[in-house]
């Protein structure tokens, strides 16, 4: 029995609490449009990296995404002239940056390519546009929240996620049907969000998604940790919560939980019941409402933690869908 949250049966029925909006599907027609528009003038640069694992060829690589943020991401394939072979995007946790090269090598070790992003203005090396080079701590959820839906910084970080899933699947030593995604927690969250704006995603493995059911999140107070900025926004730009409903609303629209009905490949979610970060409610309201083919792996009394035997999992499985 989860100790946070709803009992198991309920749970497998639940379908969220944060609001969808009414033009969601045309929010992200327009975004993708501007992502195409965005790729008309690309200027991508890879530049070599020294790693004494021979087996792999690693690089610095470099693109131009919305807005003109200059984005980072480490890039590593198999050494030598090999054919056309599977790739993985990988997403790192908040605030984090991308995991050090010997973390992404076993996929390599497997025949992969990898893409691992830096999110713009977090940990890693990205430009945040409109701010300074370098990262901040949070307050990704709520920025761009007091000017509109299309300037939220999670809009644009989305859409990274798919600019660099179509630079992997468009090298040339990589299949384009057999490119997967994973991440843990932020990362988890846009696993779901590649997956759904780039349906030629085959397989995704979220690992306790980040970035679903905020209202949900709210009403357990568990708006802290990773979704403290949610009760520090209300604090301080609306402490009487004159427009909570609308901020719910605009937020729907950086919600997984709806765009995960849009997933056409395999998915594979580890959760955690006794999480407390991103409460197993909030990931059940996405991975109940993808329609693909997917698969929930559960952990009773783990939190918001290293999964035991989790990414030898996640391995096996982007293994068995796409090599």
């Amino acid at each position: 029995m989860p100790l946070v949250d709803l009992p198991l049966e309920e749970l497998r029925a639940y379908q969220g609490r944060n609001p969808r909006p009414d033009d969601l599907d045309e929010f992200w027609a327009e975004a993708l449009d501007e992502l195409a528009a965005a790729r008309e003038h690309e200027d991508v640069v890879i530049e070599p990296v020294a790693h004494p694992a021979a087996y792999a060829a690693c690089g610095h690589l470099w693109f131009t995404g919305v807005r003109g943020a200059r984005v980072h991401a480490k890039y590593l394939r198999p050494a030598g002239d090999v054919g056309p072979h599977p790739g993985v995007v990988v997403f790192h946790g908040y605030s984090a940056g991308s995991p050090d090269w010997f973390r992404l090598l076993p996929y390599v070790g497997q025949g992969f390519s990898v893409i691992a992003l830096d999110c713009r203005g977090q940990g890693g090396l990205s430009q945040d546009a409109g701010g300074p080079w370098g990262n901040s701590l949070s307050g990704h959820i709520v920025r761009g929240l007091d000017v509109g839906a299309r300037e939220l910084a999670y809009r644009q970080l989305f859409l990274d996620t798919v600019h660099a899933a179509q630079l992997l699947m468009e090298r040339p030593e990589v299949d384009a049907a057999r490119v997967g995604a994973t991440g843990f927690s932020q990362g988890g969250g846009l696993t779901l969000a590649c997956a759904a704006l780039e349906p030629r995603i085959r397989a995704a493995a979220p690992v306790y998604p980040f970035l679903s059911d905020y209202l949900r999140v709210w009403e357990m107070d568990l708006a802290t940790e990773a979704y403290a900025e949610l009760r520090s926004y209300l604090r301080r730009h609306d402490p009487t919560h004159d427009r909570v409903d609308e901020m719910w609303r605009t937020l729907g629209y950086v919600d997984v939980q709806h765009l995960a009905p849009r997933i056409e490949g395999d998915v594979l979610m580890l959760t955690g019941l006794m999480d407390s970060v991103c409460p197993p409610s909030t990931q059940f309201a996405a991975y109940n409402r993808i329609r693909s083919p997917k698969e929930m792996v559960l952990y009773p009394d783990f939190q918001h933690e290293p999964l035991p035997e989790g990414e030898d999992r996640i391995l096996a499985f982007l293994v068995d869908r796409l090599a």
